[in-house]
């Protein structure tokens, strides 16, 4: 498996040494785990908010020299959304504990010149892996960075031939209401669907995922393959796929198709762009006791702005 750190794309503030990465239960033991109660509430910003430049480690913690760490493991695996399974964040973990991912096949058509189904095993002996540490930003209001393994989309699309009439690239969670027990709410128009335009697809830092913290990804975190697309919000980065299929058309998507006038196809991070129900000018890492500024496309505006040139962002939410 591949490492790579990528710090041509990641600020080196937000990237823990390779040292410290590879002893990582020393780390975590000194780092602690601040999940508890409130602090992990999601909330909606307040009024005043004041930048938050450093954190306050717990004694031995490591962080990064501008004081920004990897979100702590025992967060990213127990704090989740994953509406298939409960809309309660805490409760995910527990109750996707036995839920399947083997056997698993992943179906890739559509406009395409060679469609394909991959057995998972077929899947990661196919595409190494690389690590890539990226921000995670939830349209609730809170954050985390997290070490995914993964590999960019580009990778599988360009190994099916994408028809010179596709536009867009449709993904499809699995639905099983047998295991995923929300699915059978009527409340959601399951399976759950996202979508991106193929040139968002093609970059280079929209990744297929398989893994975080150097292990496979566990059910509560989209196992075994979910995207990850880090200049979105969290809930484009849609979980355990089944299917991949490219489109001329753009394809609807859950949370578009429920609440039109609250979510938009882009879902790009964009502060300056209030939720109908919150603002988005700031965030909270899970972690830390205060808030900070969101970023522009989540900090990665110097890769991708070049996506949206021209475009309104505000009627393009």
């Amino acid at each position: 498996m591949k490492k790579n750190w990528f710090r041509k794309d990641i600020p080196s503030s937000e990237i823990t040494p390779e040292q410290v990465y590879l002893t990582r239960r020393d780390f975590m033991r000194a780092a602690g785990v601040m999940v508890a109660g409130a602090a992990l509430a999601a909330c909606v910003p307040a009024e005043n908010v004041t930048a938050v430049p450093t954190l306050t480690p717990a004694p031995g913690a490591v962080t990064s020299e501008l004081g920004e760490s990897l979100t702590a493991y025992d967060a990213v695996v127990g704090y989740n959304n994953f509406y298939e399974f409960s809309t309660n964040k805490e409760d995910v973990a527990r109750l996707s504990k036995d839920f399947n991912t083997r056997p698993w096949t992943l179906e890739v058509g559509g406009l395409v010149a060679k469609p394909t189904t991959f057995t998972i095993e077929d899947f990661l002996a196919r595409f190494p892996r690389e690590e890539r540490i990226y921000r995670l930003r939830c349209v609730e209001g809170w954050s985390m960075v997290i070490p995914w393994l993964g590999f960019p989309i580009s990778r599988l699309l360009k190994e099916v031939e994408p028809l010179s009439t596709a536009k867009y690239v449709r993904f499809v969670t699995l639905f099983n209401p047998d295991e995923m027990p929300a699915q059978n709410s009527g409340y959601f128009p399951w399976p759950y669907q996202e979508g991106l335009r193929l040139d968002e697809a093609m970059h280079d830092l929209a990744i297929l995922s398989t893994g975080l913290y150097g292990k496979e990804l566990l059910p509560q975190n989209g196992a075994p393959v979910r995207l990850v697309v880090p200049w979105k919000y969290g809930f484009k980065s849609i979980k355990s796929i089944v299917k991949i299929e490219l489109t001329d058309e753009m394809p609807a998507t859950l949370w578009s198709t429920t609440a039109p006038e609250e979510y938009g196809f882009y879902a790009n991070v964009n502060p300056k762009v209030p939720h109908p129900r919150w603002s988005q000018s700031s965030e909270r890492r899970i972690g830390e006791a205060g808030r900070r500024p969101t970023l522009m496309f989540n900090g990665y505006e110097e890769q991708v702005a070049a996506l949206y040139a021209g475009m309104d962002l505000k009627a393009n939410y």
